[in-house]
């Protein structure tokens, strides 16, 4: 059975459109008619499915998002099971509480993306905006579980209020990044910006290059620790620079804080 494909058509929505009703879990059991008759909201305006997109293929456990924009938000939303795949960018709020299941994207999201994530993979082959598996506004807990594979460059606050889980960048950070962290891990290739770990509880944060620290976060030292290879085997079955990297960490400098926080957290540093 062909994947369930949603392709753009040629007249784009003027409006930012609201995607998150096309998920596995919802459309299991439909037909092609009925999928085609579920309403989008799209700014103040609500069109059907198949105002705005083709519709092929029948799996819906394997829907495939063609010729996709920044303004299709809520893509993967609470997504509870099978795979979405994006060809093209992805707008705001990307797998935002998501369960289980996977995403890909082959361009870049917005802000917000994999924020308060349970579960699951989300693999995005370019940048990410602000806010990475982060919290929502006026809540405390960001992403609690899963991966997050960013092949590109991600913005600022990436991770915070993290709980559980791990992001890992294949490219720079923007500033603030595991700020407010209460544990997981955060992993970066490239070069992080101001304000790293702010105020962090607790977590990791794993670096290819020194970072700009806070007075608030002590050097402990060098070591090598037992953990890190266990971490990096879990990489291997990515299809990323993660898999074939832990030979580069044979030994790490390591800095705990915050310690304006508990102190509990570490920022480890490649020698």
């Amino acid at each position: 059975m062909s994947a369930l494909t949603f392709t753009l058509k040629e007249q784009q929505p003027a409006q930012r459109v609201d995607m998150s009703p096309l998920v596995c879990q919802k459309l299991q059991g439909l037909d092609v008619d009925a999928i085609s008759a579920i309403i989008l909201q799209t700014g103040k305006s609500r069109l059907r499915v198949d105002d705005l997109f083709y519709i092929t293929g029948k799996n819906t456990q394997e829907i495939i998002v063609a010729g996709s924009i920044n303004k299709l938000d809520f893509i993967g939303k609470e997504l509870d099971g099978g795979s979405i795949s994006v060809q093209g960018d992805a707008g705001a709020y990307l797998g935002m509480q998501m369960k289980s299941g996977s995403i890909t994207v082959s361009g870049d999201t917005g802000i917000y993306a994999a924020c308060e994530m349970k579960n699951g993979l989300i693999q995005i082959d370019g940048d990410a905006g602000d806010f990475l598996g982060g919290a929502l506004p006026g809540n405390k807990q960001g992403m609690k579980g899963g991966t997050v594979l960013v092949k590109g460059n991600v913005g600022q606050r990436a991770g915070d209020h993290m709980r559980r889980g791990q992001i890992l960048i294949e490219g720079s950070a923007g500033d603030y990044c595991g700020s407010r962290m209460l544990a997981g891990t955060i992993a970066v290739m490239g070069s992080t910006g101001r304000y790293l770990g702010y105020a962090m509880r607790r977590g990791t944060l794993l670096l290819w290059n020194q970072p700009q620290l806070s007075a608030t976060f002590n050097d402990c030292g060098s070591h090598t620790l037992a953990f890190l290879p266990i971490l990096f085997a879990s990489f291997k079955s990515f299809d990323s620079r993660f898999a074939d990297s832990g030979a580069a960490f044979n030994r790490v400098q390591r800095y705990g804080g915050d310690m304006a926080e508990t102190g509990r957290g570490e920022v480890l540093v490649r020698i």
